[in-house]
């Protein structure tokens, strides 16, 4: 049956440029879609530039242009970026549009009705030169629990405390450095509160959340929801409030509605039924992926705002966690902080595409950027085995063939290689079920390694027959041909596979096979009879030299402000060291697959370590307290970034965390409920 289906990522805000850390989302959520749209389904993705508040207000002032000009210029760069990796939007619109205007007005008038909207006076920090009121991020002061100077108004940055921005020692406006004074205004606010019996069913419905955003929920239940402030004093860039001059609605209310902003723009266009999505009985899927860190506004204001104005509610939201790079926090100063264009200046965007996928799933765990393990990766799997496969056997079907693949059906009869050929083919079409519902429930990581698996079975494959060799041999003629075309098809199923993940190169597959657009329907059918065209290189390796050159281009300069000292001193038993230190070791949860004796080793164990996505091979000297049948099956802590080490009995690859003095050696196992490959941090 063929499915309805609206996705929609969160909007950036346009205030700045698209980095790595923003396209885990974007790639993730285009993957998905361009999957659902090979299976046949009518499935749209939407997305819009996230446009209101005073950053952009400020921003366009300082350049001494109009806000409008700024978002102007920021959409053309954000869609030049998005394009550059491939994410193909449906729509990629505005929240300063029309449409966007008139839902807003719409879901707060019927709020109002509903007798969802409240008035309350409070007090905030003023700015007496701008003559505005002061957002928290726009307050900065000394931490009042710690003394840091120019900290923000709602957390510090060496401390990590939170709090009010009315509680900074020597408060000053980032705005134009005056000394702000507190000023009462009336604001209007969404009475969440009232809605936390709809919250607490909706949330907990089966598949609307991933069972850790379910249980985050249940946290702030259990804090009490608060009604929402959704309005601001002018100046501010937004949309006025109805009835009410010099109050603007809060970027947080329209900014959501952006989405069906964008989605009416695209119906408007293509002649599409809006109402038939948005309405309550509607039949439509509707999926928002977002990043964590705003799955409050997601999970709680937005389905209420849409509950409570006589519109549907999303069929699912799910939640992605962060991205760290070589293991630490995205860094200016280390040249880790990468936009989106830089990187397109020196590599290529499906290698990213593909290493992401390779680290994704269903959770909102944060991936790694590694980029010695990127560039490993991407040559090892996309070059050296996947496109390895139709370079071994295009030569042959042209030179000897004139690029005309077998006539047969690959039949066991035919030939003697036949058998093995129809197994292996049989093999890679029954596969088609279980990637796809890997892809559809979002676990891609398990979805490439399946993908890579059947692509390691065909290289294998290969090396057995020895194509090369059969070309040596006139009487061979046949079995090569039935070879080579069986590999041609062999690369072509794959490339479905791997199609929504690398659309460009699957493209150019389809354009070096002669073929219409992959759907994922053909994986079931053979290209037999046909002509191919040449083969040319369809990817290169990854060069070092190349990411050396992309972070040496993103370093900057960056005044960091020396920390306050400590309000109490605590001893350090051992050399200190920073949180970047730290967060270099890249800690996980590893299941010990196997474990046995070293033959000539006093102290050593090997063990088999579980990663998830991957296994390990560890020499670990824990022999004097433990067994290794006792091991088996057992959770541990290893460090993954370790440098392999070169030992007599074979290659380590990483170290096992272990506790150990005059009492014993223990290795560290983690709470029931860790699962290979999660970081500890």
């Amino acid at each position: 049956m063929t499915r309805k289906i609206l996705v929609t990522s969160a909007l950036p805000y346009a205030n700045g440029a698209i980095h790595l850390g923003h396209l885990v989302e974007y790639i993730q959520t285009d993957i998905w879609v361009r999957f659902q749209k090979s299976r046949g389904h009518q499935c749209h993705y939407v997305c819009a530039d996230d446009t209101h508040g005073t950053p952009i207000m400020l921003r366009a002032e300082k350049e001494g242009i109009t806000p409008e000009a700024l978002i102007a210029r920021v959409h053309g760069e954000h869609l030049r970026d998005f394009t550059g990796f491939h994410v193909a939007f449906d729509n990629y619109y505005s929240t300063n549009s029309p449409e966007n205007r008139d839902f807003a007005y719409d879901i707060y008038g019927k709020l109002k009705a509903n007798d969802k909207i409240a008035k309350k006076t409070i007090s905030q920090l003023f700015d007496p030169e701008k003559q505005m009121f002061l957002p928290d991020r726009f307050v900065k002061g000394e931490c009042p629990k710690c003394g840091a100077k120019d900290q923000y108004g709602d957390n510090c940055e060496v401390c990590s405390a939170t709090y009010a921005p009315t509680e900074l020692k020597n408060p000053y406006s980032a705005v134009s450095g005056a000394t702000p004074v507190l000023r009462d205004s009336e604001h209007f606010f969404f009475k969440l509160g009232e809605c936390e019996d709809f919250l607490k069913s909706w949330t907990t419905t089966p598949g609307k959340l991933q069972q850790e955003a379910a249980n985050k929920m249940q946290e702030w239940f259990e804090s009490g929801l608060t009604d929402w402030d959704i309005s601001r004093d002018a100046p501010y860039f937004g949309f006025e409030i109805p009835d009410a001059p010099g109050k603007y609605f809060y970027v947080w209310l329209d900014a959501p509605v952006g989405y069906m902003a964008s989605h009416k723009n695209l119906c408007d266009r293509l002649g599409l039924d809006f109402d038939s999505y948005w309405r309550k009985d509607s039949d439509a899927e509707l999926y928002h992926f977002i990043g964590k860190d705003i799955l409050y506004f997601h999970s709680l204001f937005w389905p209420a705002m849409l509950e409570y104005s006589g519109y549907r509610t999303p069929t699912a939201i799910y939640s992605h966690g962060f991205l760290t790079v070589d293991g630490a926090k995205m860094s200016k100063s280390r040249g880790t902080f990468i936009t989106a264009e830089s990187y397109l200046d020196h590599l290529n965007p499906e290698w990213l595409r593909y290493y992401y996928a390779a680290k994704l799933s269903n959770t909102a765990e944060d991936i790694d950027l590694n980029l010695e393990d990127f560039t490993a990766r991407v040559n090892s799997d996309l070059i050296g085995k996947y496109v390895n496969i139709a370079s071994r056997a295009a030569g042959f079907i042209s030179k000897r063939f004139a690029g005309r693949l077998h006539s047969g059906v690959f039949e066991a009869e035919t030939y003697a290689l036949m058998p093995a050929i129809v197994a292996l083919q049989k093999k890679l079409q029954g596969a088609s079920d279980t990637i796809a519902s890997l892809f559809e429930a979002r676990e891609y990581s398990r979805a490439i390694r399946e993908i890579m698996a059947l692509t390691d079975e065909v290289n294998q494959y290969v090396d057995t027959v020895k194509p090369w060799e059969m070309a040596k041999h006139p009487e061979q003629s046949g079995n090569l041909h039935a070879v080579c075309s069986f590999l041609i098809n062999a690369f072509r199923i794959l490339t479905i596979y791997l199609s929504p993940v690398l659309p460009k190169l699957a493209n150019d597959v389809e354009a070096f096979l002669n073929i219409a657009p992959l759907q994922w329907s053909d994986a079931q059918h053979l290209l037999l009879d046909h002509t191919i065209n040449s083969y040319s290189h369809l990817m290169v390796r990854i060069d070092p030299k190349n990411i050396a050159a992309m972070i040496e281009a993103n370093v900057q300069v960056v005044e960091t402000p020396a920390p306050a000292a400590p309000a109490y001193e605590i001893p350090a038993i051992s050399e200190t060291i920073s949180i970047d230190d730290f967060m270099k070791v890249d800690l996980r949860i590893a299941r010990i697959a196997d474990a046995q004796h070293v033959a000539g080793a006093e102290k050593l164990l090997q063990l088999t370590l579980d990663l998830g996505n991957e296994t390990r091979n560890v020499f670990a000297g824990i022999k004097s307290a433990y067994k290794p049948e006792d091991l088996i099956g057992k959770h541990t802590v290893m460090v993954a970034n370790l440098a392999a080490r070169k030992m007599k009995f074979g290659l380590s690859e990483g170290m096992v965390l272990a506790a150990g003095g005059d009492g014993g050696l223990y290795i560290l196992e983690p709470h029931e409920g860790a699962k290979p490959g999660m970081r500890v941090k």
